[in-house]
């Protein structure tokens, strides 16, 4: 009996290890396809780690960009009914000033991919015109934006004894002018992109509408003793009615013509036109009579920018949430192209919970009246010192540093802020209106479309697929399609 149930015991081992070695037979599908005996199991632990760290990175990727593309349909498609606007002929669109500068320790291709990311499909989704002013340097957009002031003033009549250039700009505006072209009534306005292109651009501001038209003296070269050349005599060669160096005296003489010609020349600025009035004298000034009682509305426009390995981490997860920084710039560009509400800039004499806080406050509600020229104190804090503040703690490190062997240097991203009041006190900013904001909700939710415009059905995801990689045709294509009629008689012949 023992003897018994010990074979049998061996026979099961045996049979049950038989069944684990011997693969179970391929399905006759794959196998008259010439397929493998696919065998489906479970990944390892560590292949299981990979498609979990990787599955989530991309789905949050994934996640992220269409919420981002969402994000801004719903702002260009709140602002979309002014590209429908018909002009009359001898109008020009509306035009606003972008103003753009290399963040500090990188390039300016990183600004503008960033302005054509988040700044550019609003603007074309609504039409309008724009120009750009870029900065390459520290201190570009200063010296652009001020010489464009101090350009404006002399056009209109203020006296200068400097003579302007005629540019490509110039006769166009001129042509126009001729034959009877105006721009669109409407405001303008001033899209400033980062805390350092701000810093820039309230610096010039001062500049152009505070400082003289005319530049600044050179400061005066210390006085050199002129030194007496000596002659040395030539000794010719025997033989030969030339000097002992194998040239001629006119080579000689036309040499030294060159020489004197090229020290003649003046030397090229290495860097950008240098201030022509410094913060300490904004107070001494007066106001030129050109000067508007409000300036063109500004908004200035977030720009986050991180460098260093060991930020990775703050990189990353603001590179996982692009969207929401999508909604705030969307919400601040739609503010400025609609134009419907604006409001002074604050300062420390009204507080939090003061009507100016509010995005329904009227342009004409000022702290201090547009005629009124005095000056309040000097010492309250405005609302464009402390704006976008946070991004000064994360530029590089070597921005922060002065120069060693000029410490009193100017430096427009590194010194304070210094506002004049009356300029101040001129500058508004262009807010979101509560009815744009709540239109803007409605949008979100599918309850509204473009103003004007029902929105369209929805189509499949399948159609979508086959419209944009396949052969097929949107019904609004075939729609504007022309209809050609039978080309070889009305008979068919």
């Amino acid at each position: 009996m023992a003897e018994s149930s010990s074979s049998a015991a061996a026979s099961g081992q045996a049979q049950s290890a038989a069944s684990k070695t011997t693969p179970k037979p391929a399905n006759p599908a794959f196998r008259m396809l010439g397929l493998p005996n696919f065998r489906f199991k479970l990944p390892s632990r560590n292949w299981m780690i990979f498609f979990t760290i990787t599955g989530s990175l991309t789905a949050a990727i994934v996640y992220d960009r269409r919420e981002r593309r969402r994000v801004q349909q719903k702002w260009c498609d709140l602002v979309a009914h002014l590209s429908k606007e018909t002009l009359p002929i001898e109008q020009t669109r509306r035009k606003l000033t972008v103003f753009l500068a290399a963040p500090p320790g990188d390039g300016l291709r990183i600004a503008r991919e960033h302005f054509k990311e988040y700044v550019k499909p609003i603007l074309v989704a609504a039409a309008l015109d724009y120009t750009v002013i870029e900065g390459r340097r520290e201190g570009d957009v200063r010296a652009t934006l001020a010489e464009h002031i101090r350009k404006h003033r002399r056009k209109a009549g203020e006296p200068s004894s400097v003579v302007e250039e005629i540019g490509n700009e110039d006769i166009i505006a001129d042509a126009r002018q001729k034959i009877g072209v105006v721009e669109e009534p409407g405001p303008k306005g001033d899209l400033v992109i980062g805390r350092h292109t701000w810093r820039e651009y309230i610096r010039g501001l001062h500049e152009g509408w505070l400082g003289p038209l005319d530049p600044p003296s050179p400061p005066a070269a210390p006085v050199e003793e002129p030194l007496i050349p000596v002659e040395e005599p030539l000794i010719p060669v025997e033989g030969s009615e030339s000097p002992a160096d194998g040239t001629s005296a006119a080579e000689n003489t036309e040499k030294k013509e060159e020489e004197e010609k090229k020290d003649d020349k003046p030397a090229k600025p290495s860097g950008p036109t240098p201030a022509y009035i410094s913060p300490a004298e904004y107070s001494s000034r007066s106001l030129p009579p050109t000067l508007p009682h409000s300036l063109e509305n500004s908004v200035p426009i977030p720009f986050p920018h991180l460098l260093g390995f060991l930020n990775t981490p703050i990189r990353l997860y603001r590179y996982l949430n692009r969207r929401h920084l999508a909604d705030e710039i969307g919400r601040e560009v739609a503010g400025l192209v609609l134009a419907s509400s604006s409001r002074p800039y604050l300062d420390s004499s009204f507080s939090s919970d003061s009507e100016m806080s509010s995005a329904s406050v009227d342009a004409s509600a000022s702290p201090w009246s547009s005629s009124d020229d005095s000056m309040p104190s000097s010492s309250a804090n405005y609302e464009q010192q402390t704006v976008l503040e946070k991004e000064e703690s994360e530029w590089h490190k070597s921005v922060h540093k002065r120069d060693e062997e000029n410490p009193d240097k100017e430096r427009e991203w590194l010194d304070d802020i210094v506002m004049d009041p009356r300029i101040a006190s001129r500058m508004q900013r262009s807010l979101l209106s509560a009815d744009e904001e709540a239109r803007s909700q409605r949008i979100t939710e599918g309850k509204e479309y473009i103003l004007g415009q029902e929105r369209p059905a929805s189509v499949p995801f399948w159609q979508r697929m086959w419209i944009k990689y396949g052969y097929g045709e949107d019904e609004e294509t075939i729609k504007m399609k022309p209809i050609i009629g039978n080309l070889d008689g009305a008979d068919g012949e």
